[in-house]
């Protein structure tokens, strides 16, 4: 008998687990030489989802989304993306803190999950470009959707 422990089976998101979704088109020029979607592409399929979520709730007259920055972003690869087609990205606020937010993405192609991610973005004060505290109105927001 061996004393190795049985990992239990890894549970995918699905789309309908993110309330914020987007959909991008996979360009042929997303391609890497071994004919399937390159690494870096995966962040800007995040990128579509994240700036989706950014307008939907930064849109005050009082409130620039301009002033947003992406200060870490985490990709789990979880299977090869193919073009043609459409993708389809969900991001969902997984924390609030007083100057940034943490989301999770998720990237999917017919329904299957191909790949997850997270990002922190942070809040900057538009003359200084140091982190600020987001406006009220906007964390009440974001708060409703989790």
């Amino acid at each position: 008998m061996s004393d190795s422990k049985v990992q239990p089976a890894r549970s995918f998101p699905r789309l309908e687990d993110f309330p914020f979704r987007a959909t991008d088109s996979i360009r042929l020029g997303d391609l890497d030489p071994q004919s399937h979607v390159n690494n870096a592409v995966y962040a800007t399929y995040f990128e579509t989802g994240r700036v989706y979520l950014i307008r939907e709730t930064f849109r005050s007259d009082t409130h620039s989304a301009k002033n947003i920055a992406v200060v870490r972003l985490e990709i789990d690869y979880l299977r090869e993306l193919h073009w043609p087609g459409p993708v389809d990205i969900g991001t969902r606020v997984a924390r609030i803190g007083n100057t940034s937010l943490t989301l999770d993405h998720a990237l999917f192609k017919n329904g299957e999950c191909v790949a997850t991610g997270r990002s922190i973005i942070v809040q900057l004060d538009p003359v200084t470009r140091k982190a600020s505290r987001m406006p009220d109105e906007v964390i009440a927001q974001l708060k409703a959707t989790m």
